[in-house]
């Protein structure tokens, strides 16, 4: 029987539930694997060589190729094993934040420094909010409309 899931309707959040967590277990057990330097190095010699050794979705190898967080976290991915990645490339938090939203680190630094983003047109899908689908860079949505 299927769990009732009423944060399925909160736009640009993905929830890490347990259908999350079976679905995303080997792109976070991939993510955990770059805690190694050893690892790390494997990876940045030969990304999908190293991503081939995992037996992730190829749609997963495909989002952590194109460092699509967005993407990452629709395939399972949690975003504190996905920092890992991050890491890896020598990017901070905040900076991968700021790539999810579609902002640049100072615009995202920013607008969490003012409080966050507005709750005005985001509280449920079908709004027209900056948390909207259709407003986002990254995913379906931003792809279709780009």
């Amino acid at each position: 029987m299927a769990l009732d899931k009423p944060y399925l309707d909160v736009p640009g959040t993905i929830i890490f539930d347990a259908e999350q967590s079976r679905k995303g277990y080997w792109i976070n057990q991939f993510c955990m694997s770059l805690m190694k330097a050893e690892n790390r190095e494997k990876f940045k010699a030969n990304e999908r060589a190293y991503l081939d050794g995992w037996p992730m979705t190829e749609e997963q190898k495909q989002a952590v190729l194109a460092r699509d967080l967005n993407w990452c976290m629709r395939t399972g991915g949690n975003i504190y094993f996905l920092a890992k990645i991050g890491a890896t490339d020598g990017k901070s938090f905040q900076q991968m934040a700021g790539s999810m939203t579609g902002m640049t680190e100072d615009e995202y630094r920013n607008m969490m420094v003012n409080g966050g983003r507005s709750i005005e047109g985001n509280r449920f899908i079908g709004e027209d909010g900056t948390a909207q689908a259709q407003h986002q860079p990254q995913g379906s949505a931003g792809k279709a409309s780009a």
